[in-house]
């Protein structure tokens, strides 16, 4: 057989959370590429299903849902549509996030904690659902969204967020621990950490500081939508068997320095 054939996703099911748009679009469309059906859910239902109407396209079955990941009735109602509409759920793609720009000694606490609330608690939330049927079936693949400013401190003039910085940090070594945890279940987690692509989220700071972003890549380009397809299929198929608890950098090399 053909190395190739590990990286089919045929016959599996991935839910990617924050999958209506930006990097969480690329994610969900690369799985549906890869012939995964596909569940996104975001807080914005609109987004979700126009993402869906491309992933349709690819011939692959997908559900949109409005998600809020702060509220337990909303992660409930994903995961029971999902497993009435597919009966399982093979990958889970932790991906929602959010962030607070302001300098730490003027954050007001209700600012931490929406953000901490959103990237953790609700990544904690919905991996502790979707696990439970993992380790009944002895089987899974979750791969947790981190990011760069995940792995050191941050230049305050493009990236002054200390709650989002604190909060990637911390998916990191939730993906590591976690990973000794449930690899008894045969369950593989591993994490993606994006450097800077083009998104809703990045657009002002890569028109204004993106010469300053760009002189510390080694590649000199930012990333491409191919770049983490490539990332996130690799981790979701078979041919990742015997990689978990690994924290993945798709950075240009920016963090090679």
């Amino acid at each position: 057989m053909s190395i190739l054939n590990d990286f089919d996703l045929s016959g599996k099911v991935s839910i990617v959370t924050g999958g209506g748009d930006g990097l969480g679009r690329m994610l969900a469309v690369g799985l549906a590429e890869a012939g995964s059906s596909i569940v996104i859910c975001s807080r914005k239902l609109e987004k979700c299903q126009e993402t869906a109407k491309e992933i349709k396209k690819l011939g692959v079955s997908v559900l949109a849902h409005q998600c809020d990941l702060s509220r337990d009735e909303d992660v409930d109602r994903v995961l029971s549509e999902t497993l009435k509409k597919f009966n399982k759920i093979d990958i889970l793609v932790n991906n929602s996030g959010t962030t607070w720009g302001e300098a730490p000694e003027d954050i007001e606490f209700d600012h931490w904690k929406k953000v901490i609330d959103v990237n953790i608690n609700g990544t904690f939330r919905f991996t502790q659902k979707v696990g439970r049927g993992m380790i009944k079936k002895k089987e899974g693949k979750i791969i947790n969204i981190s990011s760069i400013a995940g792995l050191r401190g941050t230049d305050p003039e493009y990236l002054n967020s200390l709650p989002y910085c604190t909060s990637k940090g911390a998916l990191i070594l939730f993906t590591q621990d976690l990973a000794v945890k449930w690899a008894k279940f045969n369950i593989n987690v591993n994490c993606i950490a994006p450097g800077w692509f083009r998104t809703k989220m990045t657009k002002w700071v890569l028109e204004n500081k993106g010469d300053k972003i760009m002189a510390r890549i080694a590649i000199k380009r930012f990333g491409q939508e191919n770049d983490i397809k490539g990332a996130v299929v690799f981790l979701a198929s078979k041919a990742s068997d015997y990689i978990t608890g690994q924290v993945l950098p798709v950075d240009g090399g920016l963090s090679a320095w």
